[in-house]
């Protein structure tokens, strides 16, 4: 199944290295910004807490606020 079938917001399982589309769907939403983000171009994302970010900077702002990115 083609993970872009449906042009709404898929379901996913994150897991490390990839991830496995639940329900299709052609983006999913960045937990730290709301931003649509195409599937095609997903990187970003935590196993831990099952969360999608649009880039390393919205990556690292979820470091944050979960205070695992404190020196």
């Amino acid at each position: 199944m083609n993970r872009m079938d449906g042009g709404g917001e898929a379901l996913l399982r994150y897991d490390t290295p990839e991830f496995t589309v639940i329900r299709p769907g052609g983006y999913v939403r960045c937990a730290i910004t709301g931003d649509q983000i195409p599937l095609d171009i997903l990187k970003y994302w935590s196993v831990d807490r099952q969360e999608a970010y649009r880039d390393a900077a919205a990556s690292l702002e979820a470091e944050l606020r979960a205070g695992k990115g404190r020196r």
